[in-house]
């Protein structure tokens, strides 16, 4: 059986980035991936500006002792101020303008203010409070990298530097469809032998999350025919086709050789639990001129169809390949090192992903059933601890946790 990191590592030698961008505005690039570098047309902030309320004055005019000053004028934010006469002070507000001539500021809790006459109860430093011209971003910086999946923070900070437009790579497009005569949607009534298709509303969620484009050919019968159909027509117009439960070899399972008569296919056993079915290959497609490039392929992933095994191998596998296919730069999410507030004893052969989740004291609890069938433990846990092979956990034992937050991101 293959490990899980050379199946990961596998996979992302497979992938680049699709070929195609566009230029869309700012406001509607929410998770969308640069396809170029952002660099700063102007200093931020473009001018040396008040970091508080209070007076702009001269540190000079202190210098002799004085401390009442006239206020020569009154300077709000987004208003262009005169130069500081010598032995006065200026009345200025948070993000205000500095005006030439002053080099601080002092905070109205540090003053009294008399009619047209300020005192200044403290003695500051040449640049006390004074947010320098550039000190955030300087004019010709890289401020977001090509490959930045784009943050609402990210966002805002292209905007910081009059960013209205931004080049993007366009988006992953992936077709999805599922096997199973036994699988029935919601609001259908449920027959003897039949399930619910709660894969279809996960997988299309978590593609959603990640910014795909998604056509979604649902429940398509057990029939080879039926899937050789299905599959050449996803192979025309997406980068990905993902599956859903059919990649075995029982006499109903017609995913497998469907592939394998429309393109190529690798079957891999991976030492992992849950999960340890997964399929990789391509399916044909007429040869086109598609997004600047000749393709004549489209990627092929077969999950397998057990709810939490379906969903812990997208996260692992699909969910940084889709990444990388987008451009994503780092497709790796951060791990956590946790204590397990919680002793298991057997250790499996392969590398169990667990579902958990953390504790009020900052500890990691374990669910009780992790079964693959157990839907019921992805929503009850915060992510996965990642337990090596042949590794039984310890109570206070420090263990490897990959929080949803990173894998769902």
């Amino acid at each position: 059986m293959l490990s899980t990191a050379d199946a990961l590592a596998t996979l992302l030698g497979a992938a680049s980035p699709i070929a195609g961008t566009e230029s869309i505005p700012t406001l509607e690039a929410l998770n969308r991936v640069l396809s170029e570098d952002v660099v700063s047309p102007l200093d931020v902030p473009p001018m040396n500006t008040s970091s508080m309320d209070g007076y702009a004055l001269s540190t000079g005019d202190l210098a002799h002792g004085n401390r009442r000053f006239p206020v020569s004028q009154r300077i709000p934010a987004g208003h262009a101020p005169e130069p500081l006469k010598a032995n006065t002070a200026a009345r200025i507000f948070t993000g205000a303008t500095v005006p030439p001539g002053a080099d601080a500021i002092v905070m109205q809790e540090q003053t009294e203010a008399a009619g047209d006459d300020v005192t200044i109860l403290h003695s500051p430093k040449p640049g006390e409070w004074i947010t320098v011209q550039g000190a955030d971003i300087r004019s010709g910086s890289i401020i977001l990298p090509a490959g930045t999946r784009l943050t609402p923070q990210a966002l805002g900070l292209a905007a910081s530097v009059g960013c209205a437009q931004l080049h993007v790579r366009r988006r992953v497009k992936v077709a999805v469809f599922f096997t199973g005569d036994e699988l029935t949607m919601p609001g259908e009534p449920l027959k003897p032998g039949a399930i619910y298709n709660s894969n279809r509303f996960t997988l299309r969620g978590l593609l959603e999350n990640l910014g795909c484009e998604v056509t979604d050919y649902g429940i398509v019968p057990d029939k080879l025919d039926a899937t050789r159909a299905t599959l050449r027509e996803a192979g025309e117009a997406h980068d990905l086709i993902l599956t859903c439960g059919g990649v075995s070899v029982g006499e109903e399972d017609h995913v497998k050789p469907a592939v394998e008569a429309e393109g190529r296919l690798s079957m891999w056993q991976i030492a992992m639990k849950p999960g340890k079915p997964l399929a990789f290959g391509a399916v044909r497609r007429t040869p086109q001129q598609t997004d600047a490039v000749t393709s004549d392929e489209t990627f092929f992933i077969g999950l397998p169809g057990n709810p939490v095994s379906s969903f812990v191998t997208f996260l692992l596998f699909v969910r940084p390949f889709v990444l990388r296919l987008a451009g994503v730069r780092t497709v790796a999410p951060r791990a956590l090192s946790l204590r397990a507030d919680f002793t298991q004893n057997k250790a499996d052969r392969r590398n169990e992903f667990l579902r958990a989740r953390v504790n009020p004291a900052g500890g990691l609890d374990l669910f009780p059933n992790q079964s693959s069938a157990v839907l019921t433990s992805t929503v009850w846990g915060d992510g996965l601890i990642d337990n090596p092979p042949n590794h039984a956990i310890s109570a206070g034992e420090t263990v490897r946790f990959i929080p949803f937050s990173e894998l769902l991101n």
